[in-house]
């Protein structure tokens, strides 16, 4: 199964990702992490470092894919969960979307695709165009992760359209959603009413899920020195005990923008949850 993880930038998609590896790996799939960001810093919690990039591999091999061998890109991190990273051109310079679809290609010519049981693209932000498209083509669901916000639900959403978009041409399938870092799901609720695809699960706002991050090590091997986290990895357990029930899916199909912003502005204006003097002719305006 490949599963291709979309959504705003920053709304914490490497942290739920290397914790779904590794929840994964617990549940005894073979897994690998792909790191679809010219940062290359989705798998840091895996390795515990910044692995080489297959850009800089390509680059170190003058681009002769017939000299690359799978130990050169992929890297083994905790619990035998394997890593990749895409990494990108410098900054202001080239496509990273490129490089994404390069990945891909190397991947595949090394035969890695077909050796696990579980394939994860980590993607940058929530761009949905050119190469940063890509892992939809590859994968089986899309996993779109939000918070209770409009901007990650206006991203989800956009996320959404791209999921309709290729499921014309690909077996692609939208998984659902997972809120993070949110005690609230009303605004949530309200959009999968006007759009309906599944909620697997609400993360809460959770200091040490911050903290692992920062520590460089993943929930589960802090759990193991801290037995008060456990708790918390029992929601990425939950995760990916729902995925790997093979779920049926959804094609959604996405509101227009004036749709969402008008949703949003009733339920806003219904539950007064703003300043009267953001909304105009009703249409809540963002600041």
């Amino acid at each position: 199964m490949k599963i291709a993880i979309y959504g705003k930038g920053g709304i914490g998609k490497s942290t739920i990702s290397c914790n779904l590896a590794i929840a994964l790996a617990r549940r005894g799939q073979k897994v690998l992490q792909i790191g679809c960001d010219p940062k290359h810093d989705s798998t840091f919690t895996l390795t515990g470092f910044l692995i080489p990039t297959i850009i800089d591999t390509l680059q170190s091999k003058d681009y002769h894919y017939e000299d690359i061998w799978p130990e050169d890109v992929i890297y083994v991190g905790y619990n035998k969960v394997s890593c990749v990273e895409a990494g990108g051109p410098p900054a202001g310079a080239g496509c990273g979307g490129y490089v994404v679809g390069e990945t891909v290609k190397l991947l595949k010519e090394l035969n890695a695709f077909f050796e696990y049981d579980i394939i994860l693209f980590d993607v940058l932000g929530d761009v949905v165009c050119g190469g940063f498209a890509a892992p939809l083509n590859y994968s089986d669901f899309c996993l779109i992760i939000t918070d209770n916000g409009f901007d990650a639900l206006f991203a989800a959403n956009r996320i959404t359209a791209s999921v309709r978009e290729k499921s014309k041409t690909h077996p692609l399938r939208l998984a659902g959603l997972v809120a993070n870092r949110t005690y609230k799901r009303d605004l949530i609720d309200k959009y999968v009413e006007a759009c309906p695809m599944p909620v697997l699960d609400i993360l809460p706002l959770i200091e040490d899920i911050r903290i692992s991050r920062v520590q460089g090590k993943t929930l589960f091997e802090l759990a193991e020195s801290f037995s008060n986290l456990n708790y918390i990895c029992d929601f990425y357990l939950n995760i990916v005990d729902q995925l790997l029930s093979v779920p049926e899916g959804v094609i959604p199909s996405e509101l227009t923008d004036q749709q969402l912003f008008k949703l949003l502005s009733d339920f806003y204006l219904t539950n007064q949850c703003c300043d009267q003097s953001q909304i105009k002719n009703n249409v809540l305006f963002i600041e």
